[in-house]
């Protein structure tokens, strides 16, 4: 008799259920506020007709489509089946998968341009995913990689602050939105990784809502949020944010919070 094997619970698959649990909120509220760092990005690179992208950690595919629309040949990847799902309705001829950023499924030397928005910080080890990029991608390709800003820059930092308050006690060096964002965390990854800085770019990106509702519907979408809800209960949890927001509270009634991402291009 064959025996059946329990399912490996690994990083990737805890990661991909809780952003995967609101994944159209989050494509439609969140990730559409980073197209100014998608934008910055499109701008640096040489992606045009024929180029092989890769994204890792490839969201919903808001990365992805313009740089379809440019005529490249475009790859993406995440944890998320259900964020996967729209970004193969976003770009239909992308060849999307679900799958971990240490584990990449591709040849050496596969892709022209790697791109990771606010993803290796999120893999059991990052390094490791890092030198995964490095070796899927062509020799002296670019590979930029996006973070958060440093904690004090960004104004949703209030916000993160009230997930923790609702969130277990992590064990150390447990992944987080500003894990690589002080000075020299990134770049010592990077370093680690065998690859080469050459350059450091700031991005603003606003988040913006119509209304509280709104707001916490986007805010509740990420996947630390997912968590807090289930460990504290949701009206708290609403509580706890809609206190964080209130000072970015418009005249209109809206919200606006402005954060700062960088990135780093690595060869």
């Amino acid at each position: 008799m064959t025996s059946v094997q329990p399912r490996v619970v690994t990083t990737s698959v805890v990661q991909g259920e809780l952003w995967g649990a609101r994944s159209r909120d989050w494509a439609e509220l969140i990730e559409t506020a980073m197209r100014p760092l998608f934008e910055a990005v499109l701008r640096r690179s040489t992606i045009g007709k024929r180029t092989r992208v890769l994204d890792a950690g490839c969201g919903s595919g808001l990365f992805l489509k313009p740089a379809a629309a440019r005529g490249a040949v475009v790859s993406g990847l995440g944890p998320s089946a259900s964020l996967v799902a729209i970004a193969r309705g976003r770009v239909p001829g992308a060849v999307l998968r679900v799958c971990e950023v240490e584990e990449l499924p591709y040849d050496d030397m596969s892709f022209d341009v790697v791109t990771g928005f606010n993803s290796f910080q999120y893999a059991a080890q990052p390094v490791n995913a890092l030198r995964e990029a490095r070796r899927v991608k062509a020799p002296g390709a670019p590979l930029f990689i996006a973070t958060w800003g440093r904690e004090e820059d960004c104004e949703a930092a209030g916000y993160f602050a009230a997930l923790r308050a609702n969130l277990p006690t992590p064990p150390a060096g447990a992944p987080g939105p500003f894990a690589l964002s002080e000075p020299g965390a990134l770049e010592g990854l990077v370093r680690d990784a065998g690859l080469l800085a050459t350059d450091d770019v700031t991005v603003n990106c606003r988040w913006e809502f119509a209304d509280l509702d709104t707001a916490l519907r986007g805010l509740l979408s990420l996947g630390p949020a997912v968590r807090a809800a289930r460990h504290t209960g949701a009206p708290q949890l609403r509580r706890d944010i809609a206190q964080a927001i209130a000072p970015f509270r418009t005249a209109r009634g809206g919200y606006a919070l402005e954060n700062t991402f960088r990135y780093l291009i690595t060869h």
